[in-house]
């Protein structure tokens, strides 16, 4: 079920600090999910959000660990595009990523919400960066909702 992106309704996130770590192949469409995921989350009153932008999408897991180890992060959001080719390129990218990002997830105990999109047509692509369909709306509340969720879980823990 898809969540209807409402910016009136966002619990705040004051003092939390989030990073975005960008592919920069495609960046041209990357960057739509990118803008609107940084409007909803100064709307929901996010300290900070930083951007970092990498060579492509194998270098994503190395700096989403590197600011996970920082310590200054409440989450990672990570965004890429992958465009299946002649070549099982495309699949090997697509699973080491994964499993990479997995690894740093669990390790540093930071949330990454990933929005990479491996698709067959850029076409594709662009359809998930635009309108009601961009992909960045869904990361950003994604966002909020684990950050709130790891807050209060850390709450609960103090109790």
């Amino acid at each position: 079920m898809k969540k209807i992106y409402d910016a009136s309704n966002f619990q705040s996130i004051a003092g939390c600090q989030v990073a975005i770590v960008q592919a920069a192949w495609h960046k041209e469409h990357s960057d739509r999910m990118v803008e609107v995921s940084k409007e909803i989350l100064e709307a929901a009153q996010c300290t900070s959000v930083d951007v970092f932008l990498v060579p492509g999408v194998y270098e994503i897991p190395l700096v989403s660990k590197k600011l996970a180890r920082s310590g200054k992060y409440n989450a990672i959001i990570v965004y890429g595009i992958i465009v299946k080719g002649d070549t099982d390129h495309y699949e090997v990218l697509l699973q080491t990523v994964i499993r990479e990002l997995g690894k740093v997830m669990y390790d540093f105990e930071v949330p990454i919400i990933m929005e990479i999109l491996p698709v067959h047509q850029l076409d594709h692509a662009i359809a998930r960066t635009q309108g009601d369909g961009n992909k960045g709306i869904e990361a950003a509340q994604a966002t909020i909702d684990i950050i709130l969720l790891d807050k209060k879980l850390q709450i609960e823990q103090l109790a």
